[in-house]
Parts: structure tokens; sequence; C-alpha cells
């Protein structure tokens, strides 16, 4: 039994995730919420050794299904070795990307189905699914302005702008279908303002 919150942030490159990680994980604390932050690929030993092969390299290094195959074992050690602890023992883990984001990328960006993306993620991480995911919409001109002033993005990040239409349309599709589960917020609004619609959508939760 599980008697923590899993909290999902996902978007495209530059919507200001780890921003809001590090705004939420802040504030839930200070309520003695106790929270675990980590992002996929990675969040474990070995996801994070997974994520070097996945980030790092030219943009074809890996085709779609071999990312998917990737993003699958490392999310499995992700969610056996720290999230399903965490929420077993009553912590809120917060997750900057999980499998939607391989429903938008290898799936949207890169053509794979999303029920063969699913059936994977049954295989390894046992259908885990978030409470809440949350969707950061941004504009491609504030966007662009974010990656160039973080200094450019990983490989995934700078697949051509084709991939990046298709990968934001699939995300609004995926929340559009699962309306219970998403939560779409405008992140174009300053930081504090992101922050706070979030926590407004979690309240019912919170102590």
């Amino acid at each position: 039994m599980m008697s923590g919150r899993f909290i999902t942030l996902e978007g495209g490159e530059g919507v200001g995730k780890s921003t809001q990680i590090g705004a939420l994980s802040a504030s839930l604390e200070a309520r003695g919420v106790e929270v675990v932050a980590t992002r996929e690929p990675g969040g474990s030993a070995g996801a994070e050794a997974i994520r070097t092969l996945l980030m790092e390299g030219s943009d074809d290094r890996w085709d779609a299904r071999s990312e998917a195959l990737l993003f699958a074992a490392a999310r499995a050690d992700h969610v056996a070795r720290t999230i399903r602890p965490a929420l077993t023992r009553g912590a809120w883990v917060l997750c900057d990307r999980f499998v939607d984001s391989s429903r938008a990328y290898q799936g949207g960006g890169g053509g794979i189905t999303d029920a063969d993306i699913l059936a994977l993620h049954r295989f390894g991480s046992v259908g885990l699914l978030p409470d809440r995911t949350f969707l950061l919409t941004v504009s491609p001109v504030e966007a662009a302005r974010r990656l160039t002033e973080r200094g450019g993005s990983d490989r995934m990040g700078s697949k051509p702008a084709d991939y990046q239409a298709r990968l934001a349309a699939r995300f609004v599709e995926i929340a559009e279908a699962e309306p219970a589960r998403w939560r779409v917020v405008d992140a174009d609004a300053p930081a504090d303002r992101v922050t706070a619609a979030i926590l407004a959508e979690l309240e019912l939760w919170l102590p």
C-alpha cells in the first residue's frame, strides 16, 4: 500500500519544470511534508547511468525504438528503487518527467505507438501512474529565450523543429484525453504565479 502522493511535471524544453520542482519542494516542506524531488531519466543509480547514454551525443545516436527501451529500463529502476519506497513511507514524490514524456517524445515525436510505450511501462514499472500531472506550456518564443539563457539544450532538446511541434501537440492530446489526472498550466506567467496555480490544484491533499 502507498500512502504518499506522486506528482509529475511535463512539457517541452524550457517550460520551467526544474524551477517549479524546487519551488514546490520548498512550499511542501514548509508544511511539514516529506518531499522526494527527482527527475527522468535518472533518479536512481542505474537510471542515472542510462541517462548519460540518452542525453549525450548526436541527435541521431538512438532511433525511437532504442530510446523507448532505454527510457523504460531507466524508469523501471527509478520506480523500484526511489519512487515506490518513498510513496510507501508517505512521502510526496515530485518528478520532472515520467512515462508521459515517453508517450510524447518517442510517441508523438518518434512515431512509436502509445500502446507499445504503455506495454513497456506495465512490464517495467508495473503500470505506476502519477496522482496528478501538470503540463506546463509556454510560447515558442519564450521557450527559446529560456533555453538561450541557460546555455542551450541537451540531445533531446536539440531535435528539429518539426519534432518539437509534434511533441507539443502530443502533450496537449494526452492531457485532453485524461482530464482526471492532468492539469494544464500557462507557464509564460511569472514563476511564482505558476507555483501558486499548481499548489491551488493540490490544496485538497495538503495537510
